[in-house]
Parts: C-alpha cells; sequence; structure tokens
C-alpha cells in the first residue's frame, strides 16, 4: 500500500470529512431556513438559491467519489444524444445493485452541471433527517410513503410543483424501489412468475406506478427518459467505505436517451412499457456480463471542478477552529476535558460507522418480507 493510499484510509480523515460535511451541511440548513423569508416575496429566486445552498452539500459526496477515491465512469451512449445531456429535463431511471449508484447517479448529474436542481423520489422519514433531509426538504425533493393511497395524492402535488421549476434537473428514479440482493431478487421472481411476467436475472420487478405518475406529472416540462444501466469493471463490489478509503472503482454507465413521447400516457400501457424497459436492462448487464463492456460509443465527461472547490473552501473555514479547540482542550491538562474529547471522538466514530452503515445492500428496505405479505402490488 502506497503513502496516499494509507493516508486515505486513516480515520482522521474520514473524522475530518465528517466534521466537514456536517458543520457544513448545518450552516446550510440554517441558510436555508432564512430563505423561507424570501419565498412570499419571489418564489423563482428562492428555488434558485437553494439549488446553490444545496449543491455546497451533495457535492461534498461527489467530491469524494471523483477526487478523493478517483473512481473513474464511462459512459456508453449514442454521439447524437450527448449534446443533449445536461441542456433539458430528463427522468433518469438507474438500476438498484450497489451501495454507490446513487452516487455515480450524483455524479452523472454533476458531469452534465444539473446537480444542484436534481430530485429523487425519497422515503418519507429522510426529510426530518437533519442536512440532507432538512437540504432536499427546501429544494423540494420528491418524499413518499410507499403506500400507494397515501402517495398517489402527495406525490403527484409534488410532483407538479416542479413543472415551472427554473432550473434544469434529472429526476433521479430507482423503480426496483431498493437494492438489489438474492432474497429480495428470489420474491420478486415469484412475484413476478404470479403475474405472468418474464423473469429478471439482474434485477427486481419494477414498481410502475411512482413511475407511471412521474411521467405523467412531468410530461411536457421533461423531454426524454434517460434509461441509465450501471455495473463494475472485474467484478468490483464498491462501498462507501471503499470510496472513503480511497478505493478507485472502475464504472461504465450506458445511457440511452428515450424521447418522452415515446413512453405511454396510460397507465395500464405505461407500466407494460417500463416491464419492458427492464427486460432490455436486464439483456443489456447479461451482455455486459459476457463481454465487460455495454453497447454504444465510450465516452467520458470531464470532471468539473467546483465540487473540489466546494469542498476546499469549507475545509478551509471550518478546520482552523476545530483544530484549534481540539489543541486548546487536549494541552489544558483537565481530566475532565480529555475524557469529553475521548467521548466526542467516540461519538464522532459511531457516527461515521452509521453513516456508512446505513448504506450497506444488507441493511437495505425489508423488501421481501413486505413484498410477501403485499403480493408486489402496482
Amino acid at each position: 500500500m502506497g503513502l496516499i493510499a494509507l493516508l486515505k484510509s486513516q480515520f482522521l480523515c474520514h473524522l475530518i470529512f465528517c466534521y466537514v460535511f456536517i458543520a457544513s451541511g448545518l450552516i446550510v440548513n440554517a441558510a436555508q431556513l432564512f430563505t423561507l423569508l424570501l419565498r412570499p416575496i419571489n418564489k423563482q429566486l428562492f428555488r434558485k438559491i437553494n439549488c446553490r445552498l444545496s449543491y455546497c452539500v451533495s457535492s461534498q459526496l461527489v467530491m469524494l467519489l471523483e477526487w478523493w477515491s478517483g473512481t473513474e465512469c464511462i459512459i456508453h451512449t449514442d454521439p447524437r444524444a450527448y449534446p443533449k445531456y445536461g441542456k433539458e429535463n430528463a427522468i433518469v431511471v438507474l438500476n438498484h445493485k450497489f451501495e454507490i449508484d446513487f452516487l455515480c447517479g450524483w455524479s452523472l448529474a454533476e458531469r452534465f452541471g444539473v446537480l444542484g436542481g436534481s430530485k429523487v423520489l425519497a422515503k418519507k422519514e429522510l426529510a426530518y433527517v437533519p442536512i440532507i433531509g432538512w437540504m432536499w426538504y427546501f429544494t423540494e425533493m420528491v418524499f413518499c410513503t410507499r403506500k400507494w393511497e397515501q402517495d398517489r395524492k402527495t406525490v403527484s402535488e409534488s410532483l407538479l410543483h416542479l413543472r415551472d421549476y427554473p432550473e434544469k434537473f434529472f429526476f433521479l428514479i430507482h423503480c426496483e424501489g431498493t437494492r438489489f440482493t438474492e432474497k429480495k431478487h428470489q420474491i420478486s421472481m415469484q412475484v413476478a412468475q404470479a403475474k405472468g411476467l418474464p423473469s429478471l436475472k439482474h434485477h427486481l420487478l419494477p414498481r410502475t406506478k411512482g413511475f407511471a405518475i412521474t411521467v405523467r406529472s412531468l410530461r411536457n416540462v421533461v423531454s426524454a427518459v434517460y434509461d441509465c444501466t450501471l455495473n463494475f469493471r472485474n467484478n468490483e463490489n464498491p462501498t462507501l467505505l471503499g470510496v472513503l478509503n480511497g478505493k478507485k472503482y472502475h464504472a461504465d454507465l450506458y445511457v440511452r436517451r428515450i424521447p418522452l413521447g415515446e413512453v405511454p400516457e396510460d397507465e395500464d400501457r405505461c407500466a407494460a412499457w417500463l416491464h419492458k424497459l427492464y427486460q432490455e436492462k436486464d439483456a443489456l448487464q447479461e451482455e455486459y456480463s459476457r463481454r465487460g463492456t455495454f453497447p454504444g460509443t465510450p465516452m467520458v465527461p470531464p470532471r468539473r471542478p467546483w465540487t473540489l472547490i466546494n469542498w476546499l473552501f469549507w475545509a478551509s473555514l471550518l478546520l482552523y477552529p476545530f483544530f484549534r479547540f481540539l489543541v486548546n482542550m487536549v494541552s489544558s491538562g483537565s481530566s475532565l476535558t480529555l475524557a469529553s474529547f475521548v467521548l466526542v471522538f467516540f461519538v464522532a466514530s459511531m457516527g461515521v460507522r452509521w453513516m456508512i452503515g446505513v448504506t450497506e445492500i444488507d441493511k437495505g428496505s425489508a423488501y421481501g418480507n413486505m413484498d410477501s405479505k403485499q403480493k408486489h402490488s402496482d
């Protein structure tokens, strides 16, 4: 292991990243709270400011992926569609198999300059989580309870609010609803068999209602669906802990632009269209497992420097008082002070471990248990 790789794996580096992220995130949340005064006066300016504030937080995670770990992502796509990426609103349908696939989706948005305004369909509980959840609330993220009778109205209303959104955005959606595991896949394919649907080898059965209502609500605002299929070379199994340790991964992302006019408006036909899309995604993954690459022209959008510049700004602003505080605590010699320092360090350690743990695949939603009772009703 080289010196730089050893340095990146040290917990002190992880603690610094965690501290900068938490401290800057809380500052951003406080600033977002004050922007509420602006909303009744100028709603569009309120939205634009919150896009920039949101970028201050989300870009730190993208910085870890792109600059700290140096993860490479090659995009395989049609060169005729490539110039449109980032110049239009789009619904991004991404497979959900890896711990860092959400980060790769954010990296895609960042490479094309739309990270600040981009949206996801997230669990409602996340809206109450400081930093990320509160940031999402102010940027009009779409939250759901995963109970369709409740979500039908609330999700539709949230999506309709985006029709006059002043910034370009990607709406990232994992139609499978949860990360792929063998147990979840087995139960999902039992549901597929009961419904008379073709089996999938590399994906779970997509949940169609959320996608259908997204398409219906954003029609004439969103120009296309980006069918995105992600995989990693050499059977790499990327994790957030690996990214935090500076491990470099090698991703391939197939992106196919589908004009929204090709997606049916009728809910049942839209559901059938999505099932067919996932059969095609499954065939792509099978081809990747054989050939080690996706079809399409390989392209690498350049890294933008703003994620790194943003992190360096916050680090320079926050680290000096932090280290000065630590030095004063240690130099005081007080047993109580030192015990408090150890306690804070331990709590920070547990916080970092928890933040990493919630992304692990085996900590995902209880998809299998729930779906075996609800028959995966869409």
